[in-house]
Formats: structure tokens, sequence, C-alpha cells
């Protein structure tokens, strides 16, 4: 085996193949009686696209057999490739392990428990070449009979998301998607973010579809999606909403509070000045301590803002980086 310091390990017998055109990225965690079924329909669908692929099939530290399966339909398969986590770092990391493995020029993800029909690879394909940089899919009759549990839940979600973003799309969640390489390889995911990609690929530039895709239940296991999941998207969108549109200006956000709380708490201390001039008693007993504490967060705010900069002028010179994409020159 042969591993690095992320503690991602590949199989020292990996295939010296040509260069894909296609890689599909599978994140995999205890779907021990999902993957053998799985990998016929993806195999067949992936012989049927005329070009050439590979598989990333990501273990995401499964305490099933996963990885012996995997490694067995590895043998059969010169285009299947296995990357092992040491243990269960989540489905984001796993996307992102196997994205930046990806050798070719577009990248499929997919969940790896059957709810997502390989045949539609070819759909997303087709789509993608009409220009696109970003295609999703989006799940059909999903939570059927389930519609106050889960249905609106999911909906609400979404319109959040799509609302914040604006990037509207109908299912952020599905993992079935079509990416173009060259704007999905310099995204760096934590959290939940993968769900976010089509909206960073839009931030960038980039040109986003959204595609109906076949949905069916799983069959085997249990999902790993559970009502807390919504909580904590939530708060990821909260972060890419705030880098979006602050991460090269933070003092705008910062400076920007800091300025309207400085100004309330120095107008209430302004008030008080006068009832004292006037030796009118305050209205509120404890209106000295709410200035003094107003004028404080205020001015903490705004050096908040000078640190945010300065942070951010450190990451941009220090690897080299520029805040803008270029498409050609």
């Amino acid at each position: 085996m042969k591993g690095d310091a992320a503690g991602v390990y590949m199989p020292i017998e990996q295939k010296a193949t040509q260069k894909p055109a296609i890689s599909v990225v599978l994140p995999v965690y205890n779907e021990e009686k999902n993957l053998p079924a799985l990998f016929d329909r993806l195999i067949k669908a992936t012989s049927q696209l005329k070009r050439p692929f590979e598989i990333i099939a990501v273990d995401d530290g499964s305490k099933d057999a996963s990885v012996k399966i995997l490694k067995e339909i590895a043998t059969k398969h010169k285009e299947v490739r296995i990357i092992e986590f040491r243990t269960n770092f989540g489905q984001t990391a796993a996307l992102s392990a196997g994205i930046e493995h990806a050798r070719g020029d577009v990248i499929i993800s997919m969940d790896s428990d059957l709810e997502n029909d390989p045949a539609d690879i070819t759909r997303l394909l087709e789509k993608l070449d009409e220009g696109y940089d970003v295609v999703s899919g989006w799940r059909q009759n999903r939570w059927e009979g389930a519609f106050l549990t889960r249905r609106l839940p999911s909906m609400v979600a979404n319109w959040l998301i799509s609302r914040l973003t604006h990037v509207h799309l109908n299912d952020y969640g599905c993992t079935l998607k079509a990416y173009r390489a060259d704007v999905i390889k310099d995204v760096k995911l934590y959290g939940e973010m993968h769900r976010f990609v089509p909206a960073y690929a839009a931030w960038q530039g980039g040109k986003v579809a959204e595609l109906p895709v076949s949905y069916q239940p799983r069959m085997h296991g249990k999902s790993n999606y559970g009502m807390s999941r919504i909580f904590r998207v939530l708060l990821d969108l909260i972060v890419i909403v705030f880098m979006r549109r602050y991460m090269n200006r933070p003092m705008h956000f910062f400076g920007g509070w800091g300025f309207a709380i400085l100004g309330l708490g120095g107008f209430a201390g302004a008030i008080l000045v006068a009832l004292r001039l006037l030796n009118v008693p305050p209205p509120i007993e404890s209106l000295p301590i709410i200035s003094m504490l107003l004028i404080l967060m205020g001015m903490q705010l705004i050096l908040f803002g000078v640190m945010a900069e300065i942070l951010m002028r450190t990451y941009y010179e220090s690897q080299h980086k520029r805040p803008y994409v270029i498409k050609r020159q």
C-alpha cells in the first residue's frame, strides 16, 4: 500500500492506463450489499460512453466488507482505483479526495447506495457538452409519502440555498453531478460544502444546469442522512455566503457593523450627556452600561475587520493567489 500524510491510501498495483476523459468518483461507507450491483450497472454505463474512463472509489472508513469487495472488483476491472481512509471523515472529505486524484477532464460524482442510476451519466455528459460547466441532478419522486417530515424541509432548504446563493436548483443535495475538472479542481471542500459546488462555479463565471434524473429508494443498509444534517448544511451556507460576499473585503462586513454599533453607542452616550446637562434622570438605569458596551463592541468589530484584512492579504500574497479567474488570454 502507498499512503500520504492525509491518511489516504492507494494500492501499489494502481494501473498505468491512458489518461481518462471521464472520472467517476464514488464515496463509499458500509455499502457491501450495494457495491456488486452498483459496479455491474456502472461498468456497463461507462463502457458505452466510447471515451476512456476511470472509477475512483473512496472508502470512508467502512466497518463492513466494502473494502474487500472493492479490491475484488478492482482486480477484474483495470479502470477501478481505490482510495482508503484511515477512519470515517465524511462524504465531503471522500469526494474531495476522489476529485483531487481524478485525472479526467470531466468528473462525475455519485452516491454508492444505488439511489443514483449510472445510466443517467450519459445524459449528464450530453447536457455538459451543450456548453455548461456543471450539470446537477434533480432526483424525481423523492420522499413520496413523507411530505411533512422530509419533502417539505428539503424544499425549504433548497429554496433558502437558492435564494442566498442566487443559483436556483431544486435539489442541491443530489450527489449525482457532472463537473468540468478545471472548475472543481481548485474548490476546497469542507463540512457539508460539496453540495454548494454549483454555486461556487456560478460565482466564478461558470454555467450551471439542472437535469431531472432517476431515483430509487435504498434497498440495502441504512441512510447516513438525518434531520440534523439540515442544520449543519445551513451553518455551512452562512459560511459560503460570507466568503462569497466578503472574502476579499472582510472590512466591509466587520467595519460596517462596527461603525453602526459604535454610532448607536455614541448616540446613547450623547443622550446621557444631554440628560445630565438638563438634570433629567435617564429613562433606563443601565443606559450608561449599554452605551459603553455598544462602543466597545463597535471598536472590537472594526479591529476584527483590520485583522481580517491583514489575514486575507497574507493569504493571497504568500500563496501567490489572485482574486480573479481568467477564462482565456
